[in-house]
């Protein structure tokens, strides 16, 4: 493994594919409601999800509690076999409230899996963000969801030769229109008719905000809104002038915009939080053009 730190890009240990962005269109219908306690994530959300139809979603958590809590944080790689890896796994001492997750939700092996990234307060009111272990997270009090069930594609496991991963891609599948009734929501909302969207992932080495300014470009969107949104960044850059010098980072989307700048030039505006290999946390907008992303980065793009 290398780090180009003038440049900060990464060198990971496998062929460096030449797709680097991929973009499949699909539809996306959102909807709202609540996960119960008593289950792990991953159960809880694949209970939720079943009687929708929906194999793959993104979704946005917040609230709630969760006890037992377990989840990794991004670290150095201890062998050449991959360029940067996770940390040794962290259970919390108590309750922890969940402030806000990001979450892809997808197929490995033909059965549900996730891939989610958090912001959580522990007992004694520190702030942690990391990434979390799903079948290792027990819900102790109602989680408040907001999701975008896909149809026509979705997120799939696939193995990545590049960066040696097993990593969550976007893969074209038969069409289908998710219903309008997850299980377990009393308080869903109503949800509206389903909208095109694009699924994307982005590889390695690839600046997250002008990628997708370029998706855009070529496919004439003038407004794009993002939904989703887990990732890594090699380090990260705001664009308040803050920098994170650590370069192996996890990080999540808390709300991002593709829209017309003053000069009629589309810009990325993409809000984060991350954390980085040494424990450092952060929030706050990604500079354009100043943050490649480390592994994979996945997310939806619904066009206005």
């Amino acid at each position: 493994m290398a780090v180009t730190t003038a440049v900060r890009r990464i060198q990971h240990p496998g062929p460096a594919a030449t797709q680097r962005c991929t973009v499949i269109p699909a539809t996306a219908q959102a909807c709202r409601f609540s996960l119960a306690p008593g289950q792990s994530l991953l159960a809880a959300l694949v209970d939720a999800l079943a009687p929708s139809g929906a194999r793959s979603a993104v979704l946005t958590l917040a609230g709630g509690s969760l006890f037992p809590f377990a989840h990794v944080l991004p670290a150095l790689a201890k062998t050449p076999e991959h360029a940067v890896y996770f940390s040794d796994r962290f259970d919390a001492a108590g309750p922890v409230r969940l402030d806000v997750a990001s979450v892809t939700y997808g197929q490995r092996d033909g059965k549900p899996w996730l891939h989610g990234h958090a912001v959580w307060t522990d007992g004694d009111g520190g702030q942690h963000c990391g990434h979390l272990l799903p079948e290792d997270c027990m819900l102790a009090a109602p989680v408040a969801v907001s999701a975008w069930l896909l149809a026509g594609a979705g997120f799939e496991v696939c193995a990545d030769a590049e960066t040696r991963f097993s990593l969550f891609k976007p893969v074209a599948w038969p069409a289908q229109t998710p219903s309008q009734t997850p299980a377990k929501t009393p308080e869903k909302t109503p949800s509206p008719a389903a909208r095109p969207v694009l699924l994307v992932r982005l590889a390695p080495n690839e600046d997250v905000c002008t990628a997708l300014e370029t998706v855009c470009r070529e496919r004439d969107i003038r407004h794009a809104t993002l939904r989703g949104g887990v990732g890594s960044t090699v380090g990260v850059r705001f664009d308040d002038g803050r920098r994170v010098e650590p370069f192996v980072t996890e990080t999540l989307v808390h709300q991002g915009r593709v829209r017309p700048g003053p000069g009629g030039e589309l810009l990325a505006e993409i809000d984060v939080s991350m954390v980085d290999h040494l424990g450092g946390q952060a929030s706050g907008r990604l500079a354009r053009g100043e943050n490649p992303v480390l592994v994979t980065f996945e997310l939806v793009l619904e066009p206005a």
